[in-house]
């Protein structure tokens, strides 16, 4: 449980509500985007891309033209193999399909990125929680958390059908928030696209880029507005130091 907060006394000036804000408001819950921040879910991704292209009579893809798009989920995949937008009718019989086979495949090769089992071990050790919040939607989310071993220790984990509205929107960050039992100044939020910070900072988070994630050659997370980037899980223990 919490320790309750202090409240800032009406004669405080504003520079010094400012100071007591920054005081108050320590980092007590930290959030994780899941693909491409907390594992590495790219390799299965890429495996399900690449079964369903050769089903179609298409050639499979180099995994490193994959990788960069796996954080754009299914529709940036397909579109990626095929050409296909989801607007068009050839769009959901292909989801389906894909879906079918990497749900099918969802830890195949999938693991948690080096240095995150120990990174979530320090951070309890901190006192600190932590959480999921992700796009990818509830069915698929939820077995891979139980794959990966995470069940145990997640203090809250916000789908991309939790809600109704999906990052870059802040209402699934301000109802993790909630699950956490904090408030949002009191969150770090950790992902690896445009869309997880803009999401963070219009919930009132701190946010962190994860530049060990699905950053494409296009991607320039100097411009997303980030409070810091990160080379390495571990340097989130020093952002936070």
């Amino acid at each position: 449980m919490h320790e309750e907060r202090p409240t800032l006394s009406p004669s405080l000036s504003l520079r010094e509500r400012g100071s007591w804000t920054e005081a108050i408001f320590m980092i007590r819950t930290v959030l994780f985007d899941l693909d491409g921040t907390l594992a590495d879910t790219a390799p299965d991704l890429a495996y399900a891309l690449n079964t369903l292209l050769v089903e179609h009579g298409k050639p499979a893809l180099p995994y490193p033209s994959i990788r960069p798009v796996a954080s754009h989920g299914a529709a940036g995949l397909i579109e990626l193999g095929f050409g296909v937008a989801r607007d068009t009718a050839r769009f959901a019989p292909l989801r389906e399909r894909f879906i079918a086979i990497y749900r099918a495949h969802l830890t195949r090769e999938t693991r948690l990125f080096p240095g995150i089992p120990v990174l979530l071990d320090q951070l309890t050790a901190r006192g600190l929680n932590w959480g999921i919040v992700t796009n990818k939607p509830a069915f698929l989310t939820e077995p891979l958390i139980d794959q990966l071993g995470l069940r145990d220790d997640v203090a809250c984990v916000v789908s991309g059908d939790t809600t109704a509205n999906r990052k870059p929107h802040p209402e699934p960050m301000r109802h993790a928030c909630k699950l956490a039992g904090s408030q949002p100044q009191e969150c770090l939020y950790v992902g690896d696209a445009a869309r997880d910070i803009e999401a963070g900072n219009a919930a009132g988070m701190k946010t962190l880029v994860a530049l060990f994630g699905y950053i494409g050659a296009e991607d320039d997370p100097n411009t997303w507005g980030a409070s810091g980037l990160i080379q390495s899980p571990q340097d989130i223990l020093t952002w936070l130091d």
